[in-house]
């Protein structure tokens, strides 16, 4: 018996990934990782007892390579005369109906087939041909990506299918590298086909395969794939108990939630945002975990809320409509005084050539009038408005802004922002002046703008030009 096919019986035996007389539905596309896949389980069978079947999906991306792809695989099933399914999708079609990768589309089809086709044959049991490789191209990918320790954690021995939790995905070829997998192929003289795509350079994981990794093999570890599989496995063992106690003491709710490690306190807040089906991204879970009893919107009329005991619940969201007033200033005259929105302001234009720069203070600011143009526009708050404070060096959205500078969401709608007639903004109350629209030694005429809120002492928050 080949030793590969020995290590592949025993990684089977010593992790339990199938059982004796197991049916087992063999995911195979025609590569040489589910080829040798096919051929090992296949020498194993009879000794064993596995009742094999093939199942194959067409992701019709690659035209006559696709259909040559599927006559390789019915024709393996047929010579070991194993049942094969086949099923197909248009991919591309698909992933522009959802708005994601053609990588994520194919992904979500081929385990979708795969789900239907082991409830119709009821099995429980699908193989799929993810080698070491495969890991080490994932670990690069999803800490690109920023993944958390589950993510980087990668694929697991065996898993739940991602759209069916009845059903098993066992790899038993998980320890094995690309590269032993094509010299078994090509010691036993077994037939596979490359896929063109896999060259790609458009394909991030293609690009990380081809490019990242060897350069890293070359220049810094020539076994840094063995590390990070080793690191891997570290990952998912220590994810693995941090899980198991967020599950314990969400039974109990004790010792207190406050009291508990970050990790912790983390890990028992992604569970409970599972739970509501809200994706547990970072941010999300530190705003509710460094907040709570204080509601985090997450969309439109969407908003959480954590207790003091580690619970998120569903929270009101106070609906505030954007106020659609306006005012527009003639900047070409010497000055202008007026009230808009709750906030005095003037204004004055001067000479900028004089050598002299002007003194800031809270609530004025110095403007390139020239910049500005001849008109102004006094608004509020709008959604989707973009402005470049001072010393960044392109624009953002004034939402990210408010929600950096913590300004309440009740106190957002009250501001007042200036604009050009064009649209762009040039002042924000309560930030930073614009990049765009700042004094430089080339200024030729400067706008002098003052501002404060009527009957108050004190402003929102005083800004700074830098």
């Amino acid at each position: 018996m080949s030793d590969l096919v020995q290590r592949v019986e025993a990684s089977i035996r010593k992790r339990h990934l199938l059982k004796r007389n197991q049916s087992v539905l063999v995911a195979v596309s025609g590569g040489v990782d589910s080829m040798v896949l096919l051929e090992v389980l296949i020498r194993l069978a009879s000794k064993h007892r596995w009742r094999l079947r093939v199942a194959h999906f067409n992701h019709r991306l690659r035209g006559r390579a696709s259909d040559a792809d599927e006559r390789l695989v019915r024709a393996t099933a047929r010579r070991f005369r194993l049942p094969f399914i086949r099923g197909q999708a248009d991919v591309q079609w698909l992933a522009r109906q959802q708005k994601v990768s053609i990588e994520m589309a194919a992904r979500q089809a081929r385990h979708e087939f795969l789900a239907r086709t082991a409830r119709k044959h009821k099995l429980k049991m699908i193989a799929l041909g993810h080698h070491a490789d495969d890991q080490v191209e994932l670990f690069f990918l999803r800490l690109l990506r920023g993944a958390g320790a589950r993510g980087l954690a990668g694929m697991k021995w065996s898993s739940a299918s991602p759209v069916d939790r009845r059903l098993t995905l066992v790899r038993p070829l998980l320890d094995c590298s690309k590269a032993e997998l094509k010299d078994f192929a090509n010691e036993t003289s077994l037939r596979f086909r490359e896929d063109a795509t896999n060259a790609s350079p458009d394909i991030l994981r293609n690009r990380i395969r081809r490019e990242l990794l060897p350069l890293l093999q070359r220049h810094y570890a020539s076994a840094f794939g063995k590390v990070v599989l080793r690191q891997m496995e570290l990952l998912g063992d220590e994810v693995e108990l941090l899980e198991n106690l967020a599950r314990d003491w969400r039974r109990t709710r004790t010792p207190a939630f406050a009291g508990l490690a970050l990790a912790l306190q983390r890990k028992i807040l992604q569970a409970e945002l599972i739970d509501l089906a809200v994706n547990p991204d970072f941010e999300l879970v530190e705003k509710l975990r460094m907040s709570p009893d204080r509601g985090v919107v997450i969309g439109p009329e969407m908003a959480l809320r954590r207790d003091e005991h580690g619970r998120i619940h569903w929270a009101a969201v106070s609906r505030v409509a954007f106020n659609e007033e306006r005012l527009i200033m003639n900047i070409q005259e010497r000055g202008g005084q007026g009230t808009f929105g709750g906030l005095s302001w003037n204004w004055r234009t001067s000479n900028g050539t004089n050598s002299r720069w002007p003194k800031f203070a809270a609530g004025l600011e110095w403007f390139d009038a020239d910049r500005i143009g001849p008109q102004a526009v006094l608004r509020h708050w709008r959604a989707g408005d973009r402005f470049q404070p001072v010393g960044m060096d392109h624009p953002v959205k004034l939402q990210d802004l408010f929600t950096n500078q913590k300004i309440p969401r009740e106190h957002r709608h009250r501001l007042v922002v200036a604009a050009t007639a064009a649209g762009e903004i040039w002042w924000v109350e309560g930030l930073r002046i614009s990049e765009r629209f700042k004094l430089t030694p080339s200024t030729r005429r400067r706008l002098k703008w003052g501002w404060r809120r009527v009957g108050s002492r004190t402003h929102l928050k005083e800004s700074v030009q830098k």
